[in-house]
């Protein structure tokens, strides 16, 4: 029922910026919380960023100062704006969005992956 496509990875120099995009699509009644984890090889799936509906933010320590988390709830999306990248940020960035459905007679809130877009920085 619920789709996120993401884009905007891709590789850069260190100290350069990229912006990821994700969208949510298909039938839902509301979107909570949405965020951003990564995984490199090798690691743990961390959180990165997370922003409730009504722009209330967190990040997780390292990314802080660097990157922003943002949304556009009239197009369901939400960006993740990186600057001054780090080698060690170099990481699959995957979209997630706590989704509110209707399923009658109830609603109900899907946790909704996207499929991940690959960041990688040089030194």
């Amino acid at each position: 029922q619920v789709q996120l496509v993401e884009s905007g990875g891709g590789l850069v120099q260190a100290g350069g910026s990229l912006r990821l995009s994700c969208a949510a699509s298909g039938r839902f009644l509301s979107t909570n919380i949405m965020g951003w984890y990564r995984q490199a090889p090798g690691k743990a799936r961390e959180m990165v960023a997370l922003i409730t509906s009504d722009g209330n933010t967190n990040y997780v320590e390292a990314v802080k100062g660097r990157f922003t988390i943002s949304r556009d709830n009239a197009k369901n999306t939400v960006y993740l704006q990186m600057n001054s990248l780090k080698p060690e940020d170099t990481a699959t960035y995957y979209c997630n969005a706590d989704v509110r459905i209707r399923t009658l007679p109830y609603t109900k809130t899907l946790t909704v992956w996207g499929q991940g877009t690959l960041v990688t920085v040089s030194s």
